[in-house]
């Protein structure tokens, strides 16, 4: 059955966007892909946007090509941040907390993708675990006090591969030591990342709190998620869908972030993002959310355990 969009045959697009200037956006892994394109298109509308990239050279040299197209009183900068070290996310967090007073929405979009094998980061995480879910986790619970006194969002940015695993967590072996596998882990590290915002939307409404929170994916998308990291087949497949024109290119995929970082009128019980064949691309409005991503029992335990996990106690 075809879900009607709520906003038309074209979806949200960045018309629907108006003046930005005064609000303050930060997101993670910005200096490429859809997170560089986000960035575009905030500035275009005014607003200040604060990259949190693990690369200095490459920020610094994004930062450039952004203030050659906007001008060089572009509201733009980056800290430095790597989320596959919770030191450097709580060091970054420390900074942010220092230096920006407004926070209007973060946006949870750095991620890495089908690494072919099993890593750990330097605090003993499966890397895809460690970096998509973990670091949000924390970097996300650092700042929510600062999110919640500017009334802002969270935008967790996830992917449709979090319905190509188990369609559960692996709480036994959450490194996968026994049985790794690099499609598999990916799912479960999204799978994992939605299940998070699901079960801080009920936490805020719980305690009162003013922070929306917000969940989308960019569909197929042309970035540099694929890395060498990758195996051979999986960066052969995903070459040959680029050059059949089955992947969009980067600056659609920005789309569904920067909707559910500016829209008034969306679903936080929700889950947007493009809403064409097996969701790759098309207009941008809501998908379907799978009822395995609510399982309560499952959000609670993830939750409990990604706390103990960080080393963080969340205000709530």
């Amino acid at each position: 059955m075809t879900r009607e969009n709520q906003f038309g045959l074209k979806g949200w697009t960045p018309e629907y966007l108006d003046s930005l200037v005064g609000k303050t956006y930060l997101i993670t892994g910005a200096n490429t892909g859809a997170g560089f394109q986000a960035t575009r298109i905030l500035l275009s509308k005014g607003a200040q946007v604060i990259m949190l990239n693990r690369n200095p050279e490459k920020s610094e040299a994004a930062i450039e090509d952004l203030k050659s197209e906007f001008g060089n009183d572009t509201q733009v900068s980056f800290i430095t941040m790597d989320l596959a070290e919770l030191a450097s996310i709580r060091n970054a967090a420390l900074e942010i907390n220092e230096k920006v007073p407004k926070i209007d929405a973060l946006i949870c979009n750095g991620a890495i993708a089908q690494i072919a094998k099993q890593q750990l980061t330097v605090d003993g995480f499966e890397s895809q675990l460690g970096v998509n879910h973990y670091g949000h986790f924390l970097l996300s619970g650092l700042l929510f006090e600062r999110i919640n006194e500017s009334k802002g969002r969270i935008v967790v940015v996830s992917s449709e591969g979090h319905k190509m695993g188990l369609r559960n967590i692996q709480f036994d072996d959450m490194n996968w030591d026994k049985n790794y596998n690099p499609n598999k882990v990916y799912s479960q590290s999204k799978l994992a990342q939605m299940m998070f915002a699901y079960k801080l939307q009920d936490k805020v409404k719980q305690q009162g709190k003013a922070v929306e929170v917000y969940v989308c994916h960019p569909g197929a998308s042309n970035t540099s998620l694929i890395r060498e990291n990758a195996s051979v087949a999986t960066r052969l497949s995903w070459s040959i869908m680029v050059k059949l024109g089955l992947a969009q290119s980067a600056e659609k995929g920005a789309y569904p972030e920067v909707m559910c970082a500016t829209e008034n009128t969306l679903k936080e019980r929700a889950y947007y993002g493009p809403t064409g064949l097996m969701n790759f691309s098309g207009p941008v409005g809501e998908c379907k959310l799978e009822s395995f991503v609510l399982d309560d029992e499952v959000l609670t335990k993830l939750w409990t355990l990604s706390e103990q996990e960080t080393g963080h106690i969340w205000p709530l």
